[in-house]
């Protein structure tokens, strides 16, 4: 899509109506003369609805908050004998976040999401019943609303606080555009946002910066809770943001626990770890060797490869002095910048610029064994720098399974001070973003993903920042050798970075500590010791906090073991959670409220039949939406070197047509009804048909000679 197109994605929730046939569209109140349409909109028309009322209640846990947004829209624009479906668009913010269920009422019928357990059906759902539009957008096709009804929605989502040099940022949409306010008299409407933050670590919270004017309602240790409530003419025209810090110079974190419930899915207590990094520790910058590993396969090409080059030429001016760098680029075979790590000089920057310029060219097949293997030997037998590997690729191999094992044994028989540390860089969705998870835990390092081409110079940049911000490396946990049926998650402790807390959690059987320590390296070299206090997770729900993790976890595992049943638990937790997961669809349930009318004989002096109304819902599956996973690669794709965003192409009659005539024949094309042009041309006479012939030839010949003239600059 051009920046344009994109300039019109949902910012907040909206509801818009899908018109296929332009003849329905009327004021459903007052209707008006319409002169006849002809056609239909393919691809439909979509009309934004205008918001009746919009509430957010938002539940801030420690690093994730929960948002339920309730609205009101109506059917505004669809005359009150017609109908149409309704698209409704959910950015939510932030990537890190996930759908947790949505809820829609219209008249005598209401209809809800669902996640079940079943296997994949040959017939493939499509894309406008519901799904991701963009990797933060969810989008729900509620079928045949009445013109002039109101459509109340329900959604709940989830979504990651961010946090940065002390300050944690919640940022939820809130911005609505102004052509949602009804039309006519300017009457009052209420917009509503309850807030509430649990730290739960038993430490002091200060609220900051907020958009709205919140008022409170609630101040305890640890815990707030305020609320926006206004009457408004235009809805919010900026999103909701609110910023809050701990007031500690140094780093600080706890231990939270929780029994289970009868309904969880693991009968083991839970525990989570959580670590921030604080000011102090946030002001050391750590010495960096870096090698960037890029994929230039054959499926790299066009602005796949160009954006890659501009992020990759972005992360190296962001290198200090004092780090050091070099670039490998590999298909079939690897070509090296340079054999050894060079000094991050403003030369030898220039210079690998001008490297990647030609070199960065897509041909080839994808080996990845031979470059990781190659990178990590580079890096081998630090002691002073963090070495930081960072993997792009877009595709998927057959032997990534054996991958991850080799440098399990490759990492673990170093016998270095500072083993590499892995980042890993995911393009679309043909590489396998399990495998290249796995591969960035097993080695300490993080995992970020670029869904198109337009996001990949900007998910490289967070990429790159949280490992440039690595504050505390080798990090090890005392105290829990004495636990019973003891997971830890993830098994390999990835390092704190100044950008997000370090978070670890798990099962346990037994009796647990008061508290845990926490060892390290700091970013100087130095050693870093933190005893954390252990306490119940009062007020706070933490195996939902922690769903999306586990499934994740679990859903990872289950991949690099092949293990069933892990596949099984991932799928279980993701229906009782309502967190989406590889194994798990969404569904649409349908209730319909039906009236059954029965008769009955009444009682007392005068006796007789008497009808009674009994009513009664009815619910159904009514529709599976596409799969709503990441899924697990695709070596078909990688093999036959396929880009991103691969669309088929227009048969070669009609691209010629598109070259030749440009947008302004094609618009004009689409707008033209074919059946009314054949229709009309029969009923002409032969003397008629002769003087069009005639006119259109003539155009044609301006045509032509428009185009020698263009061709030959006017010479004859």
């Amino acid at each position: 899509m051009d920046k344009a197109t994109r300039s019109f994605y949902p910012v907040s929730p909206m509801v818009y109506a899908v018109i296929f046939n332009p003849g329905i569209v009327d004021n459903p109140d007052v209707p008006s003369y319409q002169p006849h349409v002809h056609g239909r909109c393919d691809p439909p028309a979509l009309i934004p609805l205008q918001m009746n009322g919009v509430d957010i209640n938002l539940n801030c846990y420690v690093d994730t908050a929960f948002v339920t947004m309730s609205g009101s829209w109506r059917l505004h624009c669809v005359m009150g004998s017609a109908s149409c479906d309704c698209r409704l668009a959910i950015p939510m913010g932030g990537l890190q976040g996930s759908i947790l269920g949505v809820e829609v009422q219209v008249t005598r019928k209401s209809y809800k999401t669902q996640l079940v357990v079943m296997e994949e059906k040959e017939d493939i759902p499509k894309p406008e019943d519901g799904g991701f539009l963009k990797p933060h957008i969810f989008t729900l096709t509620i079928p045949q609303v009445d013109g002039g009804s109101n459509l109340s929605v329900k959604v709940r989502w989830s979504q990651k606080i961010l946090y940065k040099d002390g300050d944690f940022t919640l940022d939820v949409p809130f911005s609505f555009p102004e052509y949602v306010t009804p039309a006519g008299k300017k009457l009052s409407k209420k917009e509503k946002i309850q807030l509430t933050v649990n730290v739960g670590l038993g430490t002091e919270v200060v609220c900051k910066t907020a958009t709205h004017p919140l008022k409170e309602q609630k101040r305890v240790v640890g815990k707030l809770a305020f609320l926006y409530e206004a009457e408004v003419l235009t809805w919010s025209s900026y999103d909701f943001v609110f910023k809050y810090s701990v007031p500690i110079s140094n780093a600080f974190g706890g231990v939270l626990l929780q029994s289970p419930s009868s309904r969880t899915i693991d009968q083991r207590e839970m525990f989570s770890l959580y670590l921030f990094p604080g000011p102090d520790l946030s002001k050391k910058v750590i010495s960096k060797e870096v090698l960037f590993v890029v994929d230039i396969s054959g499926s790299m090409k066009g602005r796949t490869i160009e954006a890659t080059k501009n992020a990759v030429v972005a992360a190296l001016s962001k290198l200090d002095q004092g780090d050091s760098f070099s670039i490998m680029a590999f298909n079939d075979q690897t070509y090296l910048y340079s054999s050894t790590l060079e000094l991050a000089t403003e030369e030898a920057l220039k210079n690998a610029t001008d490297w990647i310029g030609m070199n960065f060219i897509p041909g080839g097949g994808t080996n990845m064994s031979i470059a990781l293997n190659q990178a990590v030997e580079m890096l081998s037998g630090t002691k002073k720098s963090v070495p930081m590997i960072f993997f792009i690729t877009d595709g998927a191999v057959e032997n990534e399974r054996q991958i991850c094992e080799v440098m399990i044994k490759q990492l673990k028989n170093q016998g270095s001070y500072m083993c590499p540390r892995i980042y890993t860089f995911g393009i679309g969705l043909f590489c396998n973003h399990y495998f290249l998870r796995m591969l960035a835990l097993i080695s300490r390092g993080h995992f970020e993903a670029a869904f198109d081409a337009d996001s990949i110079v900007a998910r490289m940049e967070v990429l790159f920042s949280r490992a440039a911000s690595t504050v505390l490396l080798n990090i090890a946990v005392d105290g829990l050798d004495d636990l019973d049926a003891l997971q830890i998650y993830p098994s390999a402790i990835i390092d704190l970075c100044s950008e997000g807390p370090l978070i670890v959690f798990g099962h346990y059987r037994g009796g647990f500590p008061d508290t845990l320590k926490v060892k390290g390296i700091r970013a100087d070299m130095g050693n870093f010791t933190i005893d954390l206090k252990v306490l119940q997770a009062k007020e706070i729900p933490l195996d939902e906090v922690l769903a999306k993790q586990q499934i994740e976890h679990y859903t990872l595992q289950a991949w690099f073991l092949q293990d069933k049943k892990l596949e099984e638990k991932a799928a279980k937790m993701s229906v009782h959670s309502g967190v989406v997961s590889e194994y798990t669809r969404m569904v649409m349930l349908e209730t319909i409220q039906v009236q059954e009318k029965h008769a009955s004989t009444s009682s007392g002096i005068k006796k007789g039949k008497k009808e009674t109304v009994e009513i009664k819902e009815k619910s159904e599956i009514i529709k599976v939406l596409r799969h709503v996973g990441v899924g697990f690669g695709n070596l078909i794709a990688t093999i036959e070197n396929t880009p991103l965003g691969y669309e088929p192409k227009l048969p070669d009659q009609a691209e010629m047509l598109v070259r030749a005539a440009g947008n302004c024949c094609v618009n004009l094309c689409g707008k033209c009804c074919c059946m009314c042009c054949i229709q009309t041309c029969s009923q002409i006479n032969d003397q008629c048909a002769i003087l069009v012939t005639q006119l259109i030839a003539g155009l044609a010949f301006l045509g032509c000679f428009t185009c020698c003239e263009l061709c030959c600059g006017g010479q004859g």
